[in-house]
């Protein structure tokens, strides 16, 4: 009669391990299923932004995935309701101790919120410098533009200035040049002036203009200044920068270094004998 008890024991448990099993590969199948068809549907929603989209992604499939546990928990009789009380006490006594924890997550949902900057987006927060790779309820994820990762938490980009470059629908191209104080000034201007208009990335309006800027020390400072699209500006400046240097070489239009002149004041005759 034992041997008969355990042996429908064993049955039970056996067949309950199989439809665990069965359950946790189903809602494991679904859960990327789901996720996929989300992305999915996010990418032909012209009107979703790709931030949300990757939110919404991850909460479908954690979502699924912790539906499943329960379910699977509860196939060998586990008290589900019981265990998510419990998991709201334990997630009562973890939030009060991770407050710093919340306090990103409150951040992150008022990023995604107010979108300040989405994915894809050129930043600048708190003096880092990159482009937006993740958004997440904790931290933040900027690729700098020398390959390097940083992990931002969200309390940080909240409480700090952000400036983001990608929103600009102009970007202002300024580019500094000094020439010596023999040479024609107006030539000069001209010159830079032609430089503007041929650059095709430079628009029309607003208007380009080159002005004196300065009168330092060792040269008179010219401003040569234009408008292009933010995707064209640092293309834009480097180029144009490398190409007045080239074209005002052969105009013949200097462009001075700084110089000092040394003067040696002597009180009295030198004994050449001392010299060195």
């Amino acid at each position: 009669m034992d041997v008969e008890v355990l042996g429908r024991a064993a049955l039970g448990m056996a067949v309950d391990v199989v439809a665990a099993g069965a359950i946790l590969v189903v809602g494991w199948t679904v859960a990327g299923w789901a996720s996929r068809l989300v992305g999915r549907s996010a990418e032909k929603n012209a009107h979703l932004d790709r931030t949300i989209a990757s939110v919404l992604i991850r909460l479908v499939r954690w979502g699924i995935i912790a539906f499943t546990v329960i379910a699977v928990l509860g196939r060998f009789g586990i008290q589900t309701t019981s265990l998510v009380a419990l998991l709201g006490a334990a997630g009562l006594a973890v939030g009060l101790a991770l407050q710093g924890a919340l306090s990103n997550v409150a951040a992150g949902v008022m990023i995604l919120g107010l979108r300040p900057f989405r994915l894809g987006d050129v930043v600048d927060i708190g003096g880092t410098f990159g482009t937006v790779d993740e958004i997440g309820l904790f931290s933040t994820r900027l690729e700098m533009f020398d390959g390097v990762v940083v992990h931002q938490p969200n309390t940080n980009i909240w409480g700090t200035e952000i400036k983001n470059y990608s929103q600009a629908k102009l970007r202002r191209v300024d580019v500094a040049v000094g020439v010596g104080y023999g040479v024609d000034l107006g030539r000069a201007m001209e010159v830079a002036r032609g430089m503007l208009d041929e650059e095709t990335r430079i628009l029309g309006d607003p208007e380009p203009f080159v002005a004196v800027e300065s009168l330092g020390d060792d040269a008179v400072g010219l401003m040569v200044r234009g408008w292009t699209a933010p995707a064209d500006y640092f293309v834009t400046k480097l180029d144009l920068t490398r190409r007045i240097k080239e074209r005002f070489d052969q105009e013949k239009i200097g462009i001075p270094y700084p110089q000092r002149d040394l003067h040696l004041i002597q009180d009295g005759p030198i004994d050449v004998r001392n010299v060195s």
